[in-house]
């Protein structure tokens, strides 16, 4: 989960200003926390509230992002998610938007097995974003991340995204960089942030690729930054710094989640 927040800051200032390559500062007075951070932690709080009972994960999922996204209102929701936020009865609306992969990595760290990881991802999903292309999206980050926490190589989530869910993940940052516009749905960002993650060199490495591609910087960097948490690990002063970003309901939510799933960074085969 913390690889998701970290992304997220460390792309806030790039979302309208992108920047097309790697060399820049990771935190400047510029830095903030958006809507990727506010419904990542939602979804990891409606977890820990479960106590592994997931029966009722969906309700308290709703619960969870509106009161959250209710107190912090102004961190960049879409359109459609900011009329569910006010809803009085919020349903799902059909979204295929990246918000849907975005929020997800808190399943992925609680699931016990494959098939627990896809069932949670689609119950906190499809609350919001139940268009087949949302649930697919948020599906798609959830295992990646599950496999490289449980100690899979970059070639088995290569080939596992490219059989279920992208089959055209076949090209690179650097091929498709100068052309790659804005695109904020789950198709026209997911396997982009996947692949960040399939080059990045170590975690930072990572965060950068993915902001250099352009396009929802914050988005991208925080679901390739989702994966690359458990794949290399987080350094000590990225993570604290990123931290002292967040209110402190926001870091007490994040002490709680740690103290139930600890950081781990498994050997890669």
């Amino acid at each position: 989960m913390l690889g998701a927040l970290i992304g997220d800051i460390v792309g806030s200032r790039f979302e309208w200003h992108n920047h097309r390559n790697k060399d820049f500062k990771l935190f400047t007075e510029y830095n903030k926390f958006t809507d990727d951070t506010v419904m990542t932690l939602a979804i990891g709080k409606a977890i820990l509230e479960c106590q592994g009972n997931y029966s009722d994960l969906g309700k308290k999922t709703i619960n969870a992002m509106l009161s959250l996204g209710r107190k912090y209102p102004d961190r960049g929701y879409g359109g459609k998610f900011r009329h569910w936020l006010t809803s009085d009865n919020p349903q799902p609306y059909n979204s295929l938007g990246n918000g849907a992969g975005m929020r997800v990595s808190p399943c992925a760290w609680a699931a016990q097995s494959e098939a627990e990881a896809k069932e949670l991802s689609k119950k906190v999903t499809e609350v919001t974003h139940n268009h087949p292309e949302g649930i697919k999206g948020a599906e798609a980050i959830t295992m990646a991340i599950y496999f490289a926490l449980h100690g899979k190589d970059k070639d088995f989530i290569a080939n596992y995204t490219r059989e279920h869910y992208y089959p055209d993940l076949n090209f690179t940052i650097a091929e498709i960089r100068s052309t790659y516009n804005f695109d904020a749905t789950c198709p026209g960002s997911v396997p982009q942030a996947i692949e960040a993650f399939l080059e990045g060199l170590d975690f930072e490495d990572t965060i950068r690729l993915a902001i250099s591609l352009g396009g929802d910087s914050d988005t991208i960097a925080a679901m390739a930054g989702a994966i690359a948490q458990p794949y290399f690990g987080i350094p000590k002063d990225i993570e604290e710094k990123a931290l002292t970003y967040l209110e402190e309901d926001l870091r007490r939510i994040v002490s709680d989640w740690l103290a139930k799933y600890p950081v781990l960074t498994f050997p890669k085969k």
